[in-house]
């Protein structure tokens, strides 16, 4: 799992495994609205996981399965629910998938 753990959630396992943590951001190390969004998340002093869907094959699957097969990001996703595609009506295209 090539998760990104925030700086507030210092361990993914404490993040997704012991202490749940609902905030999930999918996104790519490339992209510069993921980075927006990112920072948006820290400056609000919210803990997150985040996930580089370009590096974890998994975490693209699990983000194609919440958001329809949308291949746009950054993903945010809290308790478990797409709340957010995009930063401010911008994103990236990433993946193999349906094109949405």
């Amino acid at each position: 799992m090539a998760a990104r753990v925030s700086s507030i959630c210092w361990s993914a396992i404490r993040c997704r495994g012991f202490v749940e943590v609902a905030t999930e951001l999918y996104g790519t190390a490339s992209c510069p609205h993921t980075q927006e969004m990112r920072e948006w998340l820290e400056f609000r002093g919210r803990e997150f996981v985040e996930y580089d869907v370009e590096a974890d094959a998994e975490a693209l699957q699990r983000m194609f399965a919440a958001t329809g097969g949308q291949r746009t990001v950054p993903v945010l996703v809290e308790d478990g629910k797409v709340t957010q595609i995009g930063w401010h009506g911008r994103g990236c295209i990433v993946g193999s998938g349906p094109a949405r």
